[in-house]
């Protein structure tokens, strides 16, 4: 009786002899239990009564919840429906112990993880403190990671981005407001219902973002969950999931007002008033986000591998412009060309024809628009080699009008003719002839960053497309280029199939050496280590035993009639063709062996030995540029580079002049100059002598400006001079110069 009395007052001592000996003391276990049944039906009630000791129960049972299963079965959904039932009437710290203890039960393996998220989810959109919010955030995310470090959870993870997919999507059907007037809708109260699915489907696009940058997540499924939320009605969920793709950090709205805030009057501040760790840490918090509003876009790479992973990229693009069309009126310029930058990028990588963007955009194609120089960038992003030319050519057009005269500055004309270069690289054939001619005569313009915008542009058309030049501007290699019959493939057409691929000849005499080397007489090799880190997929239909290979013996080949009237005249075309003297030898490894990537490395290597001994006994500038392409190619490989281009708005902009140095850069500037040199004083004067001293009067006369010296009283004495008093003067000299040489 004595000892149920103490233990029943001390749950700790209870909880230590519990994990000892369960058995011994499932009698007392179980009057707590009982006892926190019947508290539990109180605080249901009325949550202020008994909260502390409701606490303290819980903790107990999570501790030793392993050592009765059977009894504690409902005791983790009891906990769970509490806290998404009445979470808004409980207290602080009670919302805190129920979610500790929860996290505790995961730990302890009494619940699974997918348990324990379904709880924690919805409580992140409701949750008002940044501390709660901040552990339930931190734990979503390493149970996650913690459940794919060895290996791929899919069941988890499906079950995950299920949920996450069904939170962006709850909030689907509210009406789109744009972000107008998002200063005046903060300063109202907010009684908007969706407000909960809003948060709601912030908080997924948050945590899927999170888990693709710490590489946890990598899938198409992950990047659908963004890909609905980049055309969610709420501009705030919008924005977020537009900067995922295009691989820049977004600024909270709760950061809003800290985004005007003078960084050196923040300062100056922080030096007058009381210092504190709180004060010092939220200058640091502040000053982070002023260096990223700071830097802006510019500085972004898009997310490549997201976008290659996006499901339907024609209807997501579509989809975009729909938006973007649509909502132009209620959208701010910022968020527009969030879009446009997006959708831009999405028909360069997966070359799509959205026609309408074009009509769109030409509206925004002025010199005095806002941010011009970033919806040039997009114009540019969004052609490539298959977008037709009569939707480029009005483009073009708009821009050499806008742009490109005598009436504007010549930093916009620059920029309009690197748009136009940009533009005319992706798609040479929209390019009028005559605009042409008129934008390389501005070649000869006295301003650097004009003449080097159209020497590019006209480089660009010596390369690509040279007929549409005058013969006195395309240049020696365009000319005999066009002399030997080269000329551009027109729109729509492709190269001819390859016939043998170059330098495999190579590949093929050392494959050949090292057979003979080694004594082998066949070509069976066992390939597969070659593989090793490639994944090749494999068809999985296979022929069947019920239908075998025919096989063709060679003396039936009699029968076998080609009635092809194509093929009838090729192969006569070959026959009447005269015979090339120095024909290239034609390769046939390709047709026996399966080429590996180890294969192609090789290749390359082999290549490069051959171009270098042909560079080292020629001496020749061809074989010189061909070593040179063939080790960048090589540079290249082993990089692991994209060859997509990325277009910045310094390659709109051009070549400008020195822009005026920040604070922060002229201070930098101030201490790179005072390294190496003491606390005070100067250093010049005191570098080449043994004897530190500053310079003497006589040092400093010599610098002295002439005009300085020419009104000087010296020299203003010795033209009032008289005679006599230059005689003397001299006299004296020639005496002094007399005992110095005795």
């Amino acid at each position: 009786m004595g000892r149920g009395v103490l233990l029943t007052a001390n749950l700790p001592q209870l909880q230590n002899l519990i994990k000892r000996d369960p058995i011994a003391y499932r009698e007392e276990f179980l009057q707590q239990w009982n006892h926190y049944d019947s508290i539990r039906q109180i605080f249901k009630i009325n949550p202020d009564e008994q909260a502390q000791h409701y606490r303290e129960l819980v903790t107990f049972i999570s501790q030793v919840a392993t050592c009765y299963p059977k009894e504690t079965a409902e005791f983790h959904s009891q906990i769970s429906s509490l806290l998404l039932e009445s979470y808004g009437i409980l207290a602080s710290d009670t919302r805190k112990t129920l979610v500790q203890n929860l996290v505790l039960l995961r730990n302890k393996g009494v619940i699974t993880s997918i348990d324990l998220l379904k709880s924690l989810f919805p409580l992140l959109p409701r949750t008002s403190s940044s501390t709660l919010r901040s552990y339930i955030r931190k734990t979503i995310l390493s149970d996650i990671k913690v459940a794919n470090a060895k290996s791929q959870n899919h069941k988890l993870n499906r079950a995950v981005q299920a949920m996450l997919f069904n939170m962006v999507e709850r909030g689907m059907t509210g009406e789109v407001t744009g972000d107008k007037g998002k200063l005046r809708a903060t300063a109202l109260p907010t009684s908007d219902p969706d407000s909960h699915n809003t948060d709601e489907a912030m908080w997924a696009v948050i945590l899927t973002k999170e888990l693709w940058k710490k590489r946890v997540w990598s899938d198409s499924k992950s990047v659908s969950i963004i890909a609905l939320g980049c055309f969610h009605p709420t501009t705030k969920v919008q924005s977020a999931s537009l900067h995922f793709f295009l691989g820049s950090e977004e600024i909270d709205d709760s950061d809003e007002e800290e985004q005007s805030i003078d960084v050196r009057g923040l300062q100056h501040r922080r030096e007058i008033n009381k210092k504190t760790k709180s004060g010092d840490k939220k200058l640091r918090k502040q000053m982070k986000v002023a260096k990223k509003k700071r830097q802006g876009n510019s500085l972004s790479t898009p997310n490549f591998p997201a976008i290659q992973l996006l499901n339907d990229p024609q209807t997501f693009g579509e989809k975009l412009y729909d938006v973007l069309n649509l909502y132009d009126k209620r959208f701010s310029l910022d968020h527009k060309i969030l879009i446009m930058q997006l959708l831009s990028r999405v028909m360069g990588s997966h070359k799509l024809c959205v026609l309408g963007f074009y009509t769109y955009i030409m509206k925004y194609l002025a010199y005095r628009q806002l941010r011009v120089p970033s919806i040039l960038v997009a114009l540019a992003q969004s052609v490539h080699d298959l977008t037709p030319p009569d939707a480029i050519t009005p483009v073009i057009r708009k821009l050499a009008q806008e742009f490109v005269h005598p009436g504007v500055a010549s930093e916009v004309i620059a920029a309009g003719l690197n748009s136009i270069r940009e533009v005319s690289r992706r798609q040479p054939w929209a390019m009028e002839e005559d605009l042409l001619g008129d934008l390389i005569e501005y070649r000869k313009s006295k301003d650097k960053s004009v003449t080097s915008a159209a020497r590019g542009l006209l480089k660009l058309y010596r390369e690509v497309n040279p007929n549409m030049l005058k013969r006195r501007e395309r240049g020696k290699e365009a000319s005999l280029g066009i002399m030997s019959g080269t000329a551009p493939l027109p729109y729509g057409h492709s190269a001819e199939a390859a016939i043998d691929i170059e330098g495999l000849s190579l590949l093929e005499d050392h494959m050949k050496k090292l057979r003979e080397e080694d004594g082998i007489e066949t070509d069976d090799e066992d390939d597969e280590s070659k593989w090793e880190g490639w994944n090749a997929e494999t068809d999985s239909s296979e022929s069947s035993d019920d239908e075998p290979w025919i096989n063709v013996d060679s003396d039936d080949d009699r029968d076998i009639e080609v009635s092809d009237s194509e093929n009838d005249t090729e192969k006569k075309m070959v026959e009447d063709a005269p015979a090339e003297p120095h024909s290239q030898r034609v390769s046939t490894l390709a047709t026996t062996k399966i080429l590996t990537p180890a294969d192609f490395a090789l290749l390359n290597e082999l290549r490069i030995k051959e171009a270098t001994k042909a560079a080292e006994s020629t001496g020749g500038s061809k074989a010189k540029r061909k070593l040179a392409e063939l080790e960048a190619v090589r540079k290249v490989s082993a990089s692991d580079t994209r060859t997509d281009e990325f277009i910045s708005e310094n390659d709109i902009l051009g070549p400008r002049k020195k822009a005026k140095a920040d604070y922060a850069e002229r201070m930098a500037s101030i201490q790179k100059g005072r390294e190496g040199r003491e606390k005070f004083g100067s250093n010049k004067g005191k570098q080449n002598k043994a004897a530190p001293s500053s310079s003497t009067n006589r040092e400093k006369a010599r610098n002295k400006p002439i005009m300085m010296i020419l009104s000087s009283g010296a020299v203003r004495g010795k033209k009032k001079a008289s005679l006599r008093e230059k005689q003397q003067k001299l006299r004296a000299h020639i005496n002094k110069a007399k005992k110095s040489h005795h």
